[in-house]
């Protein structure tokens, strides 16, 4: 989905990344510098095989003319998706980090970096953009330091999560890092994709890019959701909010109608959820419009809307430079007015606490 030419929409999903590890150097540490240099190491040029160059999913087709994507300097954004979309907001996801390797320790140097290059290179140079941080995911602690080393910092107002570890995030282990989150009024966005040696399925590993893609919105998130209602991180962190990104939206209103059948049920699992997981969900996390996987009636579409309260829960997001084909198009078009001026940018100028 392109994003709409509207003036003061307010983008919750816009890609940012450094061109090479060498631009992060100037914020490591000497050790780490050397850690880098020593071992030749450098960034996966698709993530992992998330975003590989020639997939129609991985860029736009003006992101392929500009031949940069995702964008690596405040200058490329400009050119290609602030100016030319005459955005109010954007809120930059480097999602740089989710293929890390299994070292703690360097996991949490190369997220720090990552945030004093947002930061110094982006958030100083252009005030329409927000941002962001990246945590460490394997180490609670480490990832509390780091909220709370730059959580303040006015231009933060999100921590990026992967939606694809090793334990979904209502796991109690996780709890820290998402009441640090909390307690500084940073939303908590899970983002699509996240580590390769985790399976996305629980049967095991999928055999074919377009089964791994899928399994992004069609299992892994709803195994997070389910996870953080169940587990009580809500009853617990009453504050907390949350962002499903890039992982689509129309799959929700039937596993909330599941969701609720089954919690009548066996509601002595979970004591401490004192109301419908629907009514949860509704409360503490929205959805971003990018992948819009919708069908191509409009009749249809807007019955489909109607099932998920879409002016109230989805905010929009291009994914830029990444293409979800014309479902954000429909979308737009089935939305009324107010719907859609909620959609475009009032439920992220809440959801985010900027500035209205």
């Amino acid at each position: 989905m392109t994003a709409p030419t509207v003036v003061g929409a307010v983008d919750t999903d816009v890609h940012c990344a450094p061109a090479r590890l060498a631009d992060l150097e100037p914020y490591l540490d000497e050790y780490w510098r050397g850690y880098v240099l020593d071992a030749g190491m450098s960034f996966s040029p698709t993530q992992g095989g998330a975003y590989p160059p020639l997939a129609s999913t991985s860029a736009t087709p003006l992101a392929r003319a500009a031949g940069i994507f995702p964008p690596s300097t405040v200058d490329d954004l400009r050119a290609q998706l602030l100016d030319p979309h005459s955005l109010r907001t954007a809120v930059l996801n480097c999602t740089s980090s989710f293929n890390c390797n299994r070292n703690p320790y360097y996991e949490a140097a190369l997220t720090r970096a990552i945030n004093d290059w947002l930061i110094e290179e982006w958030l100083g140079k252009d005030d329409r953009l927000r941002a962001s941080m990246v945590v460490p995911t394997l180490d609670a602690n480490a990832a509390v330091a780091e909220i709370e080393r730059i959580g303040d910092h006015p231009g933060i107002v999100q921590v990026l999560l992967p939606v694809r570890v090793d334990a979904p995030w209502g796991n109690v282990r996780h709890r820290p890092i998402l009441r640090a989150a909390a307690e500084r009024g940073l939303v908590v966005g899970l983002h699509a994709w996240g580590r390769v040696g985790n399976a996305p399925t629980s049967s095991g590993f999928t055999h074919t890019y377009l089964e791994d893609y899928l399994a992004n919105s069609q299992i892994i998130v709803h195994a997070q959701v389910t996870s953080l209602v169940t587990e009580g991180v809500f009853a617990e962190l009453p504050d907390l909010r949350v962002v499903l990104l890039e992982c689509g939206f129309s799959w929700l209103p039937t596993l909330l109608w599941r969701f609720d059948k089954d919690w009548k049920g066996v509601w002595r699992e979970v004591p401490w959820l004192g109301k419908k997981p629907a009514e949860v969900v509704r409360e503490h996390i929205r959805l971003t419009t990018a992948p819009a996987h919708l069908p191509h009636d409009p009749v249809q579409v807007r019955e489909a809307l109607d099932l998920l309260d879409a002016g109230a829960v989805l905010m929009h997001a291009s994914d830029y430079p990444h293409d979800h084909g014309d479902g954000g198009g429909r979308l737009l078009a089935a939305l009324t007015d107010a719907e859609r001026d909620a959609v475009l940018s009032g439920n992220a100028l809440d959801w985010y606490g900027l500035d209205r």
